[in-house]
């Protein structure tokens, strides 16, 4: 497994991992006719602008073929005014390289970007029935809040975490 910082020509790659684990991870949690509707090339057209984007970090997990099978994208949220504070806006795996330490190799990644940009306090946001949030909390994050929002009629809860020190996190690596 090889995890490097993502170039313009794994938008596509990145955009099958998006599509298929968001289909795996969210059946039963968000409505199957939105999962369906997804598409590999709006979800390239976005990772396009998202690899580009100054301020954000997209790092690829590569398995031994070179295939994308994973992906972890951070910055800053426009919505966060929190000083020396960044976003960790997505980890997603296919699902069969879930378990296999792939999570943890790219959550690493992200903390050191995050110390790389004098960051100390980190939030997630992860749907309350996605059983990820186990493996941020594992990782040392705590509940800081939660929302209601809606996805495709469904009302669901959004739980934001929050990492108050990053070097906790990278001394668990």
């Amino acid at each position: 497994m090889n995890i490097r910082k993502a170039v313009l020509a794994d938008s596509k790659g990145i955009a099958k991992v998006h599509v298929d684990s968001w289909r795996t991870t969210y059946k039963n949690i968000i409505p199957d006719s939105f999962l369906s509707n997804l598409s590999y090339e709006r979800r390239t057209d976005l990772w396009n602008g998202n690899i580009t984007k100054e301020g954000n970090y997209v790092f690829v997990a590569e398995n031994s073929d070179g295939e994308i099978i994973g992906f972890a994208d951070c910055g800053k949220r426009g919505s966060n005014h929190v000083p020396e504070s960044g976003d960790l806006t997505a980890i997603y795996l296919l699902e069969e390289y879930q378990g296999k330490g792939v999570g943890k190799s790219l959550l690493r990644k992200v903390f050191l970007q995050f110390e790389e940009l004098g960051f100390n306090r980190i939030f997630v946001e992860v749907l309350e029935d996605n059983k990820t949030r186990h493996f941020y909390e594992y990782y040392g994050a705590v509940l800081y809040k939660t929302e209601k929002i809606t996805i495709a009629g469904a009302e669901l809860n959004l739980l934001i975490y929050e990492w108050s020190n990053i070097r906790d996190v990278l001394i668990k690596f």
